[in-house]
C-alpha cells in the first residue's frame, strides 16, 4: 500500500468514503497487531488495542505534514508512526492494570515450567518463542525491539513513537538484543544438534537482525 496516497485515502475517509478506511485498516494492520502481541502477548489484549487504534483513527484523523504530501512513501510513514505510537500508548494503559499484569506474570510462570526438555524448535513454532522470550524482557527493552525487529522502524521513528531520546533506543535495542539472543541461542543451537534429520530452521521474526546487529 506504500504506492497508494494515505493523504488522499485521509480526505476521502474524511468525505465519507467507506471504503478509503477499510484501505487503511488493511495496510497498517498487520504492523500494529505485531507490535501489540509484542508487547502484551497473544490474547484478546492485542486486538482490543488496534481496533481501538483504528477507532481513533476514524474519529480523529491526523493531518499529513506537509512536507510529506505528495510522497506516497512519506505518507505512509507519518501515518504508520502515528498509528504506533497510539497502539504502543494505548499497550501502556493495558500495561499499567494490576489484572493484566498479574496474568501476565501467570503466563509467563507458566510457560517457564513447561519449557524444561524442550529439544528442538519447529519452523511453525519459531515466531511464538521469539514473542515469548521478548516477553521475559523488561517492558522498555522490550518494546523498542518490537519495534526495530518486528515493526522495522528505525532508531529515529522508535524515538518519536515512545517519546524517548535516539541515544537511549540505541542503548535499549543493545542492550535487549544481548538478552534475548541468550535466551534463544540454546534452542536453535539444540534444533541444529538434535536427533532431527531435517536443518534446523533459521529462526524468524527478527532473529537474523537479532545477529546481525550484534555482529
Amino acid at each position: 500500500m506504500t504506492e497508494v496516497s494515505q493523504a488522499r485515502l485521509l480526505a476521502r475517509h474524511r468525505e465519507g468514503d467507506p471504503t478509503a478506511f477499510g484501505d487503511l485498516v488493511r495496510a497498517h494492520q498487520g504492523p500494529l497487531l505485531r507490535l501489540a502481541r509484542g508487547l502484551l502477548g497473544a490474547g484478546e489484549a492485542c486486538e482490543d488495542v488496534v481496533q481501538e487504534a483504528f477507532l481513533r483513527l476514524a474519529q480523529h484523523p491526523p493531518e499529513t505534514p506537509v512536507e510529506a504530501l505528495g510522497d506516497p512513501r512519506l505518507e505512509h510513514a507519518q501515518l504508520s508512526s502515528w498509528l504506533h505510537k497510539v497502539t504502543r500508548n494505548l499497550c501502556m494503559d493495558v500495561l499499567r492494570s494490576e489484572t493484566r499484569r498479574r496474568k501476565r506474570e501467570r503466563a509467563v510462570a507458566s510457560v517457564e515450567a513447561s519449557d524444561g526438555g524442550q529439544s528442538a524448535v519447529d519452523a511453525a513454532d519459531t515466531r511464538a518463542l521469539v514473542e515469548e522470550k521478548l516477553q521475559r524482557l523488561p517492558l522498555d527493552q522490550r518494546e523498542v525491539l518490537v519495534l526495530r525487529l518486528l515493526g522495522e522502524k528505525s532508531y529515529r521513528e522508535i524515538a518519536a513513537i515512545t517519546g524517548k531520546k535516539i541515544g537511549t533506543v540505541g542503548w535499549l535495542v543493545s542492550v535487549g538484543l544481548k538478552a534475548l539472543s541468550a535466551e534463544l541461542t540454546p534452542f536453535f543451537q539444540s534444533a541444529r544438534t538434535g536427533p532431527r534429520p531435517a536443518a534446523a530452521p533459521e529462526p524468524e521474526l527478527g532473529f537474523g537482525m537479532v545477529q546481525g546487529e550484534l555482529s
